[in-house]
């Protein structure tokens, strides 16, 4: 056996959380896609190498593989949109053109990557009465797919937020369907207990490191092209975001369980 190189593909990637996740578990960003602007400039500042779609209808499987070399990356993740599902909104699921989870789903399968690791807010499971999570796991199912899913609150790993985020994974083989009961602790893993033991000291860094040295404050008067200070942008930008902390045990999970199955 060898050791696998494990790759990250990252839709709908905000200011990168999942990519902090998937990279302190040992993976490798393999792509990113993002249509706004802000979080772009985030991304483009600390991956500045890594290869990147603004839309997500133009990503397929092909370019990927021109783009980066790579013809199945490990794990397709991605935080669709959750406008279309939050409680805040209009709940109109399915029938909101921001609705992209079929565009999620449809890279998953079309690259060939071995897991998904979606999220979305906790309105997901309530959705249409439950009908749109259905379908995410009738598409799931159809295709062969394992499903698991979770609620993960960020204040269980130490936040000052509740944070709640609803995580979906799902693998492609019975093979790796089999192994993740035997991870059900990788949270507790001393790498995590590490972590979570500096998170005080760490709050900050939630913020990825903003593109600017110092952010504009409400009194201040650079302002972004709709008149409001860049400061409203970067905090949307953090509310949007992925808490890397809660996501990291997935990503861990799944590189051990990789790392078990040997190569071909």
């Amino acid at each position: 056996t060898g050791l696998k190189k494990l790759t990250h593909l990252f839709l709908f990637s905000g200011i990168g959380g999942l990519d902090l996740a998937a990279e302190w578990a040992g993976f490798e960003t393999a792509g990113q896609c993002e249509w706004a602007e802000y979080p772009t400039k985030v991304l483009e500042k600390h991956w500045p190498n890594v290869k990147r779609w603004k839309d997500v209808r133009e990503l397929t499987a092909q370019s990927f593989f021109e783009r980066t070399g790579y013809r199945d990356p490990t794990v397709v993740s991605g935080g669709f949109p959750c406008q279309p599902h939050s409680l805040a909104g209009k709940r109109m699921a399915s029938d909101d053109e921001r609705d992209l989870w079929s565009e999620l789903f449809r890279v998953f399968r079309e690259t060939g990557a071995r897991w998904l690791v979606a999220e979305n807010v906790p309105g997901l499971l309530t959705s249409e009465n439950g009908r749109f999570f259905g379908r995410i796991l009738r598409d799931l199912a159809q295709i062969g797919c394992n499903a698991w899913w979770y609620s993960f609150p960020a204040y269980a790993c130490g936040a000052k937020y509740v944070g709640e985020r609803i995580c979906i994974v799902a693998a492609t083989t019975g093979e790796r369907f089999g192994r993740v009961a035997e991870k059900q602790e990788i949270g507790a893993d001393e790498k995590y207990l590490e972590m979570l033991g500096s998170w005080e000291a760490r709050q900050n860094d939630l913020l990825l490191y903003p593109v600017r040295d110092e952010r504009t404050r409400g009194s201040q008067t650079e302002r972004n092209d709709d008149g409001l200070p860049e400061a409203l942008d970067e905090l949307k930008a953090y509310g949007n975001s992925v808490n890397p902390y809660q996501f990291y045990p997935i990503f861990r999970a799944i590189e051990q369980i990789e790392s078990s199955i040997p190569t071909e």
